[in-house]
């Protein structure tokens, strides 16, 4: 069967006439509550683990002033330049899903409080941003933890190998 120019695929069209109830606008008001509540706390550890980020390196090189012949404190005090970076990244990463919670909290008190689509459709698409990233940073910790399980099971191959050759 051939298809034609009038046949092509159209998407079928949303009614614009979504009604939040009394009950799904409470739900909505009580999430976005808890979601600044979350959001203001994830800055302030976001603060935190910078002030630890930015120290680490002092911190491992102390430790290694403390233990003068210890290699394994002064192998730990030439990597904090590089843990600093780690944890400054992680930290940055943080601070985005703090700040997206954040962001739907405000947005979605203004739309329920306001009664204001506009506000609404704003929150949400914040919403969907947090998910987004969650969704993308689990992916590359499952993609992470299935390179180490294939490492780990090449290193233990060729360990066996060499014990039996």
């Amino acid at each position: 069967m051939e298809t034609t120019v009038e046949e092509k695929y159209q998407s079928p069209q949303i009614p614009n006439n979504l009604i939040l109830t009394p009950e799904a606008q409470s739900f909505l008001l009580s999430s976005g509550k808890w979601a600044s509540f979350l959001g203001i706390l994830g800055f302030i550890f976001c603060g935190l683990f910078l002030l630890f980020a930015l120290s680490v390196g002092t911190i491992m090189t102390k430790i290694a002033e403390l233990q003068p012949g210890n290699p394994a404190a002064m192998m730990m005090a030439g990597m904090g330049g590089g843990l600093s970076v780690v944890y400054i990244l992680l930290d940055l990463l943080y601070f985005f899903f703090a700040l997206y919670l954040y962001q739907f909290a405000v947005k979605i008190k203004a739309a329920i409080n306001f009664n204001d689509n506009f506000h609404l459709t704003a929150g949400l698409g914040k919403l969907k941003s947090f998910f987004k990233l969650w969704g993308i940073v689990t992916i590359v910790i499952l993609a992470l933890y299935a390179i180490g399980i294939i490492c780990f099971i090449a290193f233990a191959a060729s360990m066996a190998s060499a014990m039996h050759g």
